[in-house]
């Protein structure tokens, strides 16, 4: 079961995720071209382990697992899952 990264990400990008990441699922990193333009991070759900170590860096407490993901966000599972398939 991924992690999912929900409304609280946008217009933050924290990258503290990113760093405890240890399959580096998270992006778009600060180095990747469309960082700028990203409204959120997004996790990539068919590399995620489900390890749980983002949930507890991200300072916005944005980061679910999928199943504990609360209901008004649920759109997300979709938007990060579509910000992959565009790769």
């Amino acid at each position: 079961m991924p992690h999912i990264i929900a409304e609280p990400c946008i217009g933050v990008k924290d990258a503290s995720c990113v760093e405890v990441c240890p399959v580096d699922c998270i992006h778009p990193t600060k180095g990747e071209s469309d960082h700028a333009e990203a409204t959120q991070l997004y996790i990539d759900p068919d590399t995620c382990i489900d390890c749980g170590l983002c949930v507890d860096e991200c300072p916005v407490q944005a980061i679910f697992p999928k199943d504990d993901l609360p209901a008004e966000w649920s759109k997300y599972i979709q938007i990060n899952a579509d910000h992959f398939k565009k790769k």
